[in-house]
């Protein structure tokens, strides 16, 4: 018996959509059936970066030298002195603000401290070791002139880099920086064996020597604790040490001496970034610093209500312009996006509550 020509019609037209639902076919203009392949994936050429890679350097004194460098061979090259208790790795944990370090065209260069991560310990050395290490390195990477950024205890070492060659340095910027000046820390007094007693545990465990406080602002960078422990236990157990707490004990021991180097020679200008409840570099510290500047030194200060040793860190943003050479400008937050405004105009829209100080991120 033959199928009646609207039925056969109609079983055409359902088979056909059910292909094309089954074997994602179409129909051409034509009404032909027609295979539509998959796009071609698209895989990168090149690879992503994972963070700074440590290097190491045979420097003239025939010491091992340990650094990373990141950043454009030809952008503003600025030396960054981590805290104390970190690798030259440290520099990883700003990269929060890579995109915007990258659009400035800064060129960041840290140099490990004796005795962490990868870097021998070796207890005759002192700060101006340091400073002569850094130095060489630089000079190996081509580095004549260059800007200074410390964080916290790496004070002291920069102070010291300023003293020994004024002249290269270009500009200071000292972020709740420890200075090597006024009075001694409270721990001075202590024996060695007295301060390792009173550092080991917090070094065994970097989620210790790392802990914020649950309301500081850095608990809001996806992954900046995760990182920071991962640079403590880098700095401590990379050479498989296990958390000896000499280097520590040395360091801190260092920032003891008084007085300080003089810095009568240096003729660039000085940054100094301080938080309000700092209880670690407390506010009064910038008044040191100052004390200690050369007379009519080019100073600017710049302090934070909502900070506290964690500044460095709240306010990178703001401290990566001062670094390019725009400290006439201040990042704000104003209509959901992230502006550099004119320092005068930004403290209007800041004072009249319609901007934030720093980028929207912080906010979010």
């Amino acid at each position: 018996m033959s199928t009646p020509r609207s039925t056969r019609t109609r079983t055409t037209t359902l088979g056909i959509a059910a292909l094309a639902l089954l074997g994602g076919v179409a129909l051409g203009g034509s009404g032909a059936v027609s295979a539509s392949p998959p796009a071609e994936p698209k895989v990168q050429n090149t690879f992503d970066s994972l963070g700074a890679q440590v290097q190491a350097a045979k420097l003239p004194n025939g010491r091992t030298a340990h650094y990373t460098d990141s950043g454009p061979a030809n952008g503003t090259p600025v030396l960054y002195i981590g805290g104390t208790g970190t690798s030259a790795r440290a520099v990883h944990m700003t990269d929060f603000f890579r995109t915007t370090r990258q659009n400035l065209d800064l060129r960041l260069i840290s140099v490990e401290r004796n005795g962490f991560g990868d870097t021998d310990y070796d207890p005759a050395l002192g700060k101006a070791d340091f400073a002569s290490d850094a130095l060489a390195v630089l000079d190996r990477l081509g580095v004549k002139d260059f800007k200074v950024v410390a964080i916290s205890g790496g004070g002291p070492y920069a102070a010291e880099l300023a003293a020994r060659a004024p002249g290269r340095v270009t500009a200071l910027h000292l972020a709740a920086a420890l200075p090597p000046y006024g009075t001694e820390p409270a721990y001075c007094g202590l024996s060695d064996d007295a301060l390792a007693a009173a550092v080991k545990d917090q070094i065994r465990d970097p989620r210790t020597w790392w802990a914020f406080p649950d309301d500081s602002p850095v608990k809001s960078i996806p992954g900046f604790a995760d990182t920071a422990y991962e640079d403590g236990a880098r700095t401590y157990n990379q050479r498989g040490q296990q958390a000896d707490p000499a280097p520590q004990v040395h360091e801190q021991k260092l920032y003891c001496e008084r007085p300080g180097p003089d810095l009568s020679k240096l003729t660039a200008p000085v940054y100094l970034y301080g938080g309000d409840k700092d209880t670690t570099v407390p506010p009064a510290t910038l008044a040191t610093w100052r004390a200690h500047l050369p007379s009519g030194a080019r100073v600017k200060t710049r302090t934070y209500a909502d900070s506290a040793h964690d500044v460095q860190y709240r306010h990178w943003d703001q401290i990566l312009v001062d670094l390019a050479g725009r400290a006439d400008r201040t990042v704000v937050c104003t209509g959901k996006r992230t502006r550099v405004l004119p320092a005068g105009e930004a403290d209007k829209l800041v004072a009249k509550k319609r901007a934030t100080l720093g980028s929207c991120a912080w906010n979010k």
